[in-house]
C-alpha cells in the first residue's frame, strides 16, 4: 500500500464510490471537489496496484492555530480490516505535526456507530454534547435542525 497526496482528478475516481462505499448512504454531496483543489497537502489516497483503496481529506483550522481536522474518511469495504484507515490517520497526524498542529477534531453522526467506535479506538476522545443518544453524547442541531453530530478531539503526542 502506497499514502499519497490527493490529487484534483482523483475526485472523480473517489465520487461515484462513496455512496457504494457507504452500503447506499448518499453521502457523496459531503465531499465536493473543492477539498480536492485546496486542501491536498493535508488530504491523502492510498493505494494498492494503482487502484484507489482509501482516502482521507482533511485540513489546518484556520480559526485555531493548533488544530487540525478530518473532513471525511473512506476505505474500500474489501480493504477494511487491513489497516488502510489506520494509516491514512497516522500519516494526517505525521504531517500535521510538521505544521506545530496537536490537536485533531472530526464529526460523525450518532447513528454511524461503526465510525464511533472506529475513532474511540483510534485515541479520540467524544466531545460532551448536550443531548446523550444510545450511551453517545452529541450536540443538538449541530449542523442544523435534526443533524446532530458527535464531536471528537484527539491530542497528539
Amino acid at each position: 500500500m502506497e499514502i499519497r497526496s490527493v490529487k484534483s482528478s482523483d475526485y472523480y475516481t473517489i465520487s461515484p464510490l462513496i455512496n457504494e462505499w457507504w452500503g447506499g448512504r448518499q453521502m457523496a454531496d459531503k465531499l465536493p471537489k473543492l477539498f480536492f483543489d485546496h486542501f491536498s497537502d493535508t488530504s491523502f489516497v492510498a493505494e494498492e496496484n494503482g487502484e484507489i483503496i482509501g482516502f482521507l481529506i482533511g485540513f489546518l483550522s484556520q480559526t485555531y492555530s493548533n488544530e487540525a481536522y478530518i473532513h471525511f474518511v473512506g476505505v474500500h469495504p474489501e480493504h477494511r480490516e487491513k489497516h488502510v484507515g489506520k494509516n491514512l490517520y497516522n500519516h494526517f497526524f505525521e504531517i500535521i505535526k510538521q505544521y506545530n498542529r496537536k490537536i485533531v477534531c472530526c464529526v460523525t453522526s450518532p447513528v454511524n456507530k461503526g465510525s464511533i467506535a472506529y475513532h474511540t479506538k483510534m485515541g479520540f476522545v467524544i466531545d460532551d454534547g448536550d443531548k446523550k443518544l444510545d450511551d453517545v453524547f452529541a450536540h443538538t442541531n449541530y449542523d442544523g435542525p435534526n443533524q446532530d453530530r458527535v464531536l471528537f478531539v484527539k491530542k497528539l503526542i
